[in-house]
């Protein structure tokens, strides 16, 4: 329709940019998921109470993650299946956080080793099933947590954190989910139990490793591999946000698509930026109000788990947020900030994720270019 100047109506160029961002933030009501976030956050409340009870909070994120990480890794069904699979997930765990922990004070070239190492092998887990994969992923993920906090404590003259006790940590954190699902399983009647995330893939048939799928493990290793080069190798102040980020960032299955890699950029800046926000309350402060405001900043980091486990299928982008953000303040918590220092954390957030998104997308291109190769080389075969 014509305007009454004569001219035609033109669409307005920002129509295509607001679509994208409905799209990149669009929520889901019904996915909320409230019980299962107050359950998860009784449960986080344990370790957080016991290590303040002793006095050894440097070893809280290692509980925190052990606890969490079970509880995704559970499989359901008989609780003897149960108890097998988390008990290996367990030891496996444990066996990385000691790795992890002993590593952080070595040349930065042992970093990267390691993590390139676990990268791969995490990645070649596909062949055992999907949900074998995603708790590898998951130790991944804390295998690159552990030597990013191994190395910022490595750095703090006021912190002594001992391996064999972060790896007792992770063990305690993985038996106390374990005695609560023994728990619940004798209170209903020893009956075999579903998935308690059955939103997670639950597929343990194996799969043959074929060259797409090892092409992205070796790239997802790469990418981490790169990720810590920059930052230990250039000892780049507060780099270890930048492997943190991009193993948040690179997503745990082929399946990438712009809207996922858009989310999970949005949400890891926007709780890059809600982290370092956070972490500038404690820098002006001493002695006893120091120590209250890092115990108060901890609540705030469980509470943020708590709504991410609740709204995780409720909008991707915001769930990546409060995750990266409570995992950022957990990890940062013992290091006093300023500004210059969170422009740094915010920037080598931005540098991680830019990285792990990039290397996504270039994974999801190389598996829709396999993908069309093999049709094309069919319809010859057919044809000839």
């Amino acid at each position: 329709m014509a305007s009454a100047t004569g001219r035609e109506e033109r669409p307005v160029h920002g129509g295509k940019a607001a679509s994208w961002l409905s799209k990149v933030f669009e929520l889901n009501p019904a996915a909320i998921n409230w019980p299962r976030a107050v359950m998860a956050l009784d449960i986080m409340l344990v370790p957080l109470v016991v290590f303040w009870a002793i006095g050894h909070e440097e070893y809280l994120l290692s509980a925190l993650f052990g606890v969490v990480f079970t509880a995704l890794a559970d499989p359901g069904g008989s609780y003897g299946h149960r108890l097998s699979h988390t008990g290996i997930f367990a030891l496996i765990g444990a066996g990385l956080t000691a790795l992890g922990f002993g590593l952080g004070g070595d040349a930065w070239g042992w970093l990267v080793l390691a993590a390139f190492a676990v990268t791969l092998v995490a990645g070649l887990g596909v062949m055992f099933g999907v949900h074998r994969f995603v708790t590898a992923y998951l130790l991944n993920a804390w295998f690159i947590i552990a030597l990013s906090l191994a190395a910022s404590f490595d750095h703090d003259a006021r912190l002594t954190s001992h391996t064999w006790a972060q790896a007792l940590a992770w063990v305690g954190g993985s038996a106390l989910w374990i005695a609560l699902s023994f728990g619940a399983w004798l209170i209903r009647g020893r009956h075999d139990q579903p998935q308690p995330f059955t939103e997670l893939p639950g597929d343990t048939s194996r799969r043959k490793l074929t060259a797409p799928l090892i092409m992205f493990a070796l790239i997802r290793a790469v990418a981490i591999a790169i990720t810590f080069t920059l930052a230990f190798g250039l000892d780049l102040s507060h780099g270890y946000w930048m492997p943190i980020a991009a193993i948040v960032a690179i997503k745990a299955s082929l399946d990438q698509t712009t809207i996922a890699a858009a989310q999970r950029l949005a949400g890891a800046l926007i709780g890059a930026a809600a982290a370092a926000l956070l972490l500038l309350i404690p820098a002006s402060e001493h002695g006893l109000r120091i120590f209250v405001v890092d115990r108060g900043l901890e609540v705030v980091a469980l509470v943020l788990l708590m709504h991410g486990v609740a709204i995780r299928f409720w909008n991707y982008a915001l769930y990546c947020g409060i995750i990266t953000a409570a995992a950022l303040i957990l990890v940062d918590l013992p290091h006093p900030s300023n500004y210059a220092a969170e422009g740094e954390r915010v920037l080598w957030t931005l540098c991680g994720v830019g990285i792990g998104v990039l290397v996504m997308l270039l994974a999801g291109l190389l598996t829709k270019r396999t993908a069309k190769k093999r049709l094309h080389n069919s319809t010859h075969a057919r044809s000839a």
